[in-house]
Formats: structure tokens, sequence, C-alpha cells
């Protein structure tokens, strides 16, 4: 039997045997001649999609036309992280709701096609106790363990290993802290992780400072997203360095999400402003007073956002600059 190749195909993972796009049209019992397909980013023309050939961490988008006339310019507009494409540019974590059903109905008003999950131990006194699989489907929300709570590399790599034995993830959120009151990343020891992870074959998207010169190292170390603080974990102070983070952006080759120091709609909308692929965010949502109607503002502002940044802003000037003109004024 021949082997089988790793596939992207709108977002989700996919083997498929070897052949043209075509025969992976096909395979999907869709007509080539009905369909338009982009390949890793290129438009790849209807009357080659029977010579060109799929391989190995192809992304494909396959599209056709449906019913409607409602559009919606942010479902095209997709991320994507170690090969695999994301449409919603929100993370957000899953600790400090007040259960498990609201952690669960947060997610769905934030559009989150990502989780952030710590890894703990099992509660063997109650072993039929409610577990967040309960109520947020691995198979359908993208589960991201984190190490949040290590100090060390050495916790860190370990509860990653663990992380993957339980559930078979290797697209994981390293953060190795350097002290309870700051929780600040001890980057010596992130990036030793990083580097040990990445020859484990983990795809780590790294916590960091909001240090340009960090976040490069971090890439040339195997991570697959930076992750640079706006501000102390939990502060909810929004992003108190616009600079740096900007600059970091300009600089990575991978994607880079602001995680940490979020506290409301606005300061999501400028993460997105400066660039950012994406926003994580935990405390803002869990510890609103309604957390359904902030995970809806939070989903906005991020889209908002995003396409702010998009749509190239309007420069500064020192000086008033009036809208209509002073001429022929009566």
């Amino acid at each position: 039997m021949s082997e089988t190749l790793s596939l992207t195909v709108n977002g989700e993972p996919r083997r498929a045997a070897p052949g043209s796009i075509a025969d992976l049209v096909r395979s999907l019992e869709l007509e080539p001649t009905k369909v338009a397909v982009e390949r890793n980013g290129e438009i790849v023309p209807r009357s080659t999609l029977a010579n060109v050939p799929i391989a190995d961490g192809d992304v494909l988008e396959i599209v056709h036309f449906v019913g409607g006339g409602q559009s919606d310019v942010t479902t095209a507009d997709t991320w994507t992280v170690a090969g695999r494409t994301f449409t919603s540019r929100l993370i957000v974590g899953t600790g400090k709701y007040k259960d498990f059903e609201q952690n669960a109905a947060a997610v769905a008003a934030s559009g989150a096609e990502i989780v952030t999950v710590a890894v703990r131990r099992v509660n063997v006194s109650d072993p039929k106790a409610p577990m967040l699989t309960d109520f947020i489907d691995p198979k359908k929300i993208t589960y991201l363990p984190n190490t949040a709570g290590c100090f060390t590399a050495e916790d860190a790599i370990r509860t990653l290993r663990l992380a993957r034995e339980a559930g078979g993830w290797d697209l994981v959120k390293l953060e190795v802290l350097g002290e309870a009151r700051t929780l600040y990343p001890n980057m010596i020891e992130t990036i030793r992780a990083t580097e040990v992870l990445a020859k484990e074959g983990f795809l780590p998207m790294v916590y960091c400072t909001d240090d340009p010169i960090a976040a490069n190292q971090l890439e040339d170390a195997g991570a697959v997203a930076v992750m640079p603080l706006g501000a102390p974990i939990g502060s909810g102070l929004g992003i108190q360095n616009r600079v740096t983070i900007r600059l970091i952006v300009e600089g990575a080759k991978v994607p880079v999400l602001v995680d940490a120091g979020v506290g409301t709609a606005s300061d999501a909308a400028v993460a997105m402003e400066l660039g950012c692929d994406g926003v994580l965010m935990n405390t803002a949502i869990a510890e609103a007073k309604d957390p359904l109607r902030m995970a809806r503002a939070m989903k906005l502002a991020v889209e908002a956002g995003r396409d702010a940044y998009l749509s190239g802003r309007m420069g500064t000037r020192k000086y008033a600059d009036p809208s209509s003109p002073l001429a022929g004024l009566i």
C-alpha cells in the first residue's frame, strides 16, 4: 500500500494517497470542474488541477458557490500555525470560570477555535467527576496544552510529555515562569525548554517577554509562534509597550500573538491593530461580570482590530486638517 500524505484541507488535518489535486478533490466526492483550489496560499488554475501533484504538508482551501447573499470578510482571513489553519484569531483559556458549563458557553460566544488547557493530576478519589472534555469537545475545538505554573524547563518539558501521552497533542503552549509575584517568563529556561521540545517533535507556541531579541531567539530555538505579554498575567492592564510588540511583529517569521494582560475589548483591538496574528486571554472573559457578553465583545474587537490593520489607518498629523474645504465659505 502506498504511503499517505499529511495535508490540511479547509483547516482540517487529513491523510490522502499520493496523486493530483484533482484526485484529492474526487476523493472528497467533489467535482474538480465545480470548485476552486488554493494551495499553500496560491490559486491553482482549474485547468491544471489534474497535473499538479499534492505534497506532504500542503495546506489547501477548496471552495465552491453556495446560496446566500450575506458576506463576511473575516471568513477568508485565516491564519496558520505549524501548518494548521484557523479562522478565529482569538484563543481563550479555560480557568477561573464558575463551572465547565459557563466555560463552554463563553468559548462558543467567543467563536474561538483553540482553547488552552492546563495539565493537572486526575482526581483519583472521584474518577467520575465531570471533566472539561465533557463540555468542550476536543474533536471540535483544538486543545492547546500549556505549562501554567511551571518554573523550570524540566517541569515544563515533563508536563508536555504527559500531555502528549494523554491526548496525542504536539501543538502546545510553553511558558516557564521566573517568579510567582510577577509571573514574568524566565527567558533562559524558556529558550532551553523550546530547544528540547522542538527536537522531540513538539510544536511549541511560546509565552515570552515583549523583547524583539528574545522573540528571534525563540524562533531559532524552534518556536512555531511567539506570544509576548502585553502586561503581567491576569493584570488587565492592557498592552503596555506597543513599540516592542510592533517590532516583534515586524521581525517575526512565525505568528505573533499577544498573551496576557488584556483587560477589555479595546486592548484586544489594539493588539490586532499592531499587526498581531491573534490574541490569547482568559481572565478578561472569565472574571467579567457577564462572561458571555464579554466573550462576544472580544470576538468583535479582534475582528475590528484586524480589519483596521488590514485597511491601513490614516497617518497622524501634528495639526488639524479639516475634512470639509474651507474655500467658498459663506
